[in-house]
């Protein structure tokens, strides 16, 4: 890693044709460096892994509404802002039986 001498920046390659140079943003620069290369490690603790898991998670509340589709009593629901700020939102519904999805508009 090479740091500029009139700021002390660290200096970023400029790639050119065959050659390669160094550049600050003072507007310093270096001669041409031959065989430069960038290059940069990063490591990971065991701690730091991100664990995937397959399996759906359920976060949200659930409603006794009739699922039209297979008739279970217990769905998932959420709300969302279809339409203009002054009417009311869209409650939407999923079956946690069949995982079927409808709206409503109460």
């Amino acid at each position: 890693m090479d740091f500029c001498p009139k700021c002390g920046s660290i200096m970023l390659p400029k790639p050119g044709k065959k050659t390669k140079s160094f550049s600050c943003g003072c507007g310093y620069r270096t001669k041409q460096k031959l065989g430069a290369v960038i290059k940069e490690t990063v490591k990971m603790d065991k701690k730091d892994e991100i664990e995937v898991v397959d399996k759906k998670v359920d976060t949200l509340p659930k409603t006794e509404e009739e699922c039209p589709k297979c008739g279970n009593n217990t769905a998932y629901y959420w709300t969302v802002q279809t339409r203009a700020g002054d009417e009311s939102e869209t409650r939407f519904l999923e079956c946690t039986k069949c995982k079927n999805r409808w709206r409503s508009y109460n």
